[in-house]
């Protein structure tokens, strides 16, 4: 598994205005071979601004890789950035391939439930 994440500083007093903008964008990540999910993360209140992670999940490096070069990927960031004074400064791509993963198993059923 390879996990992108791109951490956003949003001026205080525009968080709505990012959220709305993501709510808005059509990604296109559906489109994506190996693509398994997305989120965008609010994190801690700053005095200046507020920090944002969009979390993406891919089967492989190679195949988010292959996302960062497509139409869909071009198609979906058209308009990024366009907002003035909405971001305190570029986005900080991280990415990271897992080394171990840990999945919840499912709660234990009780023989009388139904």
């Amino acid at each position: 598994m390879f996990i992108a994440m791109n951490r956003f500083k949003v001026a205080r007093g525009r968080e709505a205005e990012f959220e709305e903008i993501w709510r808005g964008r059509k990604t296109r990540l559906d489109e994506m071979e190996g693509f398994t999910g997305f989120q965008l993360l609010r994190g801690p209140e700053r005095e200046d601004h507020t920090l944002y992670a969009s979390h993406s999940t891919w089967t492989n490096r190679e195949l988010f890789t292959a996302w960062t070069k497509s139409e869909q990927f071009r198609d979906s960031h058209r308009n990024a950035g366009g907002a003035k004074g909405l971001y305190l400064g570029p986005p900080d791509f991280e990415g990271f391939e897992a080394v171990i993963t840990e999945q919840a198993s499912s709660p234990p059923r009780r023989e009388d439930a139904p």
